[in-house]
């Protein structure tokens, strides 16, 4: 039976992160089910590089995000993979939302997160011409990225490593041994078997049905997925905005907001949706309640240059209130050699790089 120091299942940013990382030091396979790397959540979503303002103190998400922002920004640098540094601007419309943006400031301010400003109704005229607030938040750090380039050059660190990507490979399961496990594979109908001495599920939406596979992993260490499906509407022709604009955040997300592309194409979104199966059907319905939203901070919107574009999803493992990242090794299960990653949703892009950091510290913690 063939043998490798690490197996990785799922590529998207966050498995691809982790294999880059770890192919340093060691012998990686990273195993993706699909025809290419990352089709879901990660080239579904804003592109966008997060500050990390709004995650709970003290939290994965806060800290990694926060970290991974400025390794992002050198990666990038570094990588040559387009990105700008555009900033965004959070707006309030009334007395109730500026005291939600005086929360978020402090909060910011928690998190390590030090440069944001507060606009004056005239300092907005300056950032967010046309908006209607009565006051708001500037975070210069926020930016946009081109997350296909970014995968595509932690594909080729891999690579350059010597580390294996495989696509169309499903994983069937895995039994721990004594110091590795035994895997399953189905490499395009064809079976497979391999031993590692280190499993990352970082599967994404398919990251519990994933773990479920593992034998040994006890079901309360698997925790529920709920899909979320958010959709984005592209705004044709021009506009007046040169950095993001976001409402207030919502229960489930960030709000319908305004995101800008590298070519400066508006965009906006996600709203939020619960749905029982996976799939990426669009609703053209949804028409007017973005349009409501939009005309809220942005009076002067053209609802017939609103176009549908596309749908991500994002893997909830709660349908209330704040969720963490979850990086779970064998500190939390019990099992060496393995760990899963549950619910990493938005800012996971951002702190991609900083989480496959803090994989590599568990499993080398391990060892010590």
């Amino acid at each position: 039976m063939e043998q490798v120091d690490t197996l990785v299942i799922g590529a998207g940013v966050i498995g691809l992160a982790i294999a880059a990382r770890l192919s340093k030091h060691s012998e990686v396979v990273l195993v993706e089910q699909g025809h290419h790397f990352g089709e879901h959540t990660s080239s579904r979503n804003s592109e966008v590089i997060h500050a990390g303002i709004y995650y709970p103190s003290d939290s994965i998400k806060a800290r990694t995000c926060v970290e991974g922002k400025a390794q992002l920004y050198t990666h990038c640098t570094e990588f040559s993979v387009p990105f700008a540094r555009i900033g965004k601007v959070i707006t309030a419309q009334n007395t109730q939302e500026e005291e939600k943006l005086a929360s978020l400031l402090q909060q910011a301010q928690n998190n390590g997160v030090d440069d944001l400003c507060w606009l004056s109704k005239e300092q907005l005229v300056q950032k967010a011409p046309q908006i209607n607030a009565i006051a708001g938040l500037y975070s210069p750090s926020t930016g946009i990225v081109d997350s296909h380039q970014f995968m595509l050059s932690l594909l080729g660190q891999l690579e350059s490593h010597q580390g294996q990507y495989v696509s169309r490979t499903q994983f069937v399961g895995a039994v721990p041994t004594a110091n590795s496990f035994a895997v399953k594979l189905d490499c395009d109908g064809t079976p497979f078997e391999l031993r590692c001495r280190h499993l990352v599920n970082a599967g994404g939406l398919f990251a519990q049905h994933n773990a479920t596979l593992i034998e040994g992993l006890q079901p309360i260490h698997v925790p529920a997925i709920h899909y979320c499906r958010g959709q984005y509407f592209s705004y044709q022709g021009s506009h007046p905005f040169k950095h993001l604009i976001y409402p207030v955040p919502e229960q489930h997300g960030l709000g319908i907001h305004a995101t800008l592309d590298l070519a400066g194409q508006l965009r906006f979104g996600p709203d939020t949706q619960f749905i029982d199966e996976l799939n990426y059907e669009t609703d053209g319905t949804a028409l007017e309640a973005f349009y409501q939203a939009i005309k809220r901070y942005w009076p002067n919107v053209d609802k017939r240059r609103l176009q549908l574009d596309y749908a991500g999803i994002r893997p909830k493992t709660q349908r209330q209130g704040q969720q963490d990242f979850q990086i779970e090794g064998k500190s939390i299960h019990g099992l060496a050699g393995l760990v899963n990653l549950f619910g990493i949703e938005s800012p996971g892009l951002t702190a991609s790089l900083a989480i496959a950091k803090a994989v590599e510290a568990q499993l080398v913690a391990e060892h010590k």
